[in-house]
């Protein structure tokens, strides 16, 4: 036996209050499943932590962090007081990750040396004998360069591409040499990791650097000649007395070992 209760009545009032919250319970659930549902398409995401810096332009390097201004010179192939003035720094240890160095010679400059080199080529005779000397070190530098062994001692470490140079061993205060005529670019110990150091620019694309050394008897400007004494062997930055010798070329590291005679 069913019961039937009589469905209560509802004044216009309450039933248009009913209407009311059905319309507001259907809203929120369709709020509710397109909630749910898959985005078409991910929110844009903004990357400024790459892709932001300009290009390096040609001829200048984009300093980094842990780079000195000594560094830099050495890894381009330049006397670091050339690339001091170049960039007109008042204080190089003041350089900031981020600034441009340049670290080839101005076109100015570069300007001012060609208009001499072209009237020499058209003087008379005489004078063209002064420009064979220019002619044939730019020969004899193209194979490479001619260089004496700047030390006496066991190499300890070959050239790889994490040394950059050799090792070689010695006593305390043992002779260290110039490996070729050059000037003096840098006298110091300013670089990380090689103690007392000298390096010696031989030419535009050839210099050498001796490390680690107790006592540096050259400074910066100086001329040496082959074979001159330019410092003592020494154990500076390092764990055993040696040597660390590098060949640059054009600022890159080679093994010197097939130049040394």
């Amino acid at each position: 036996m069913k019961i039937h209760y009589p469905l209560p009545k509802l004044s216009p009032s309450d039933l248009f209050k009913c209407c009311i919250l059905l319309a507001v319970v259907s809203s929120l659930a369709l709020v509710s499943g397109c909630s749910s549902a898959p985005r078409a398409k991910p929110a844009n995401v903004i990357d400024r932590t790459s892709g932001s810096a300009e290009p390096t332009p040609s001829g200048y390097y984009r300093v980094k962090k842990g780079d000195t201004l000594a560094r830099i010179a050495l890894d381009h192939g330049q006397a670091p007081r050339d690339v001091i003035a170049w960039n007109n720094l008042s204080n190089p240890n003041q350089i900031e990750v981020g600034d441009l160095i340049l670290v080839k010679a101005p076109t100015s400059i570069k300007a001012a040396i060609k208009p001499v080199s072209k009237t020499v080529e058209s003087t008379d005779a005489p004078k063209a004998d002064t420009s064979k000397p220019e002619v044939s070190k730019d020969v004899v530098a193209e194979p490479g360069i001619r260089l004496s062994w700047p030390a006496k001692g066991k190499v300890t470490d070959d050239y790889s591409d994490k040394t950059k140079g050799i090792d070689i061993a010695g006593k305390l205060g043992d002779s260290v040499n110039a490996a070729a005529d050059g000037k003096v670019v840098y006298a110091g110990n300013s670089l990380r990791g090689y103690g007392n150091l000298v390096i010696i620019k031989h030419n535009d694309t050839y210099l050498t650097a001796y490390a680690h050394n107790r006592n540096l008897l050259v400074k910066e400007g100086d001329t040496v000649k082959k074979g001159q004494k330019i410092a003592e062997m020494g154990d500076t930055d390092t764990n055993a007395v040696k040597l660390h010798f590098e060949l640059r070329v054009n600022g890159k590291p080679v093994n010197p070992a097939p130049y040394l005679q």
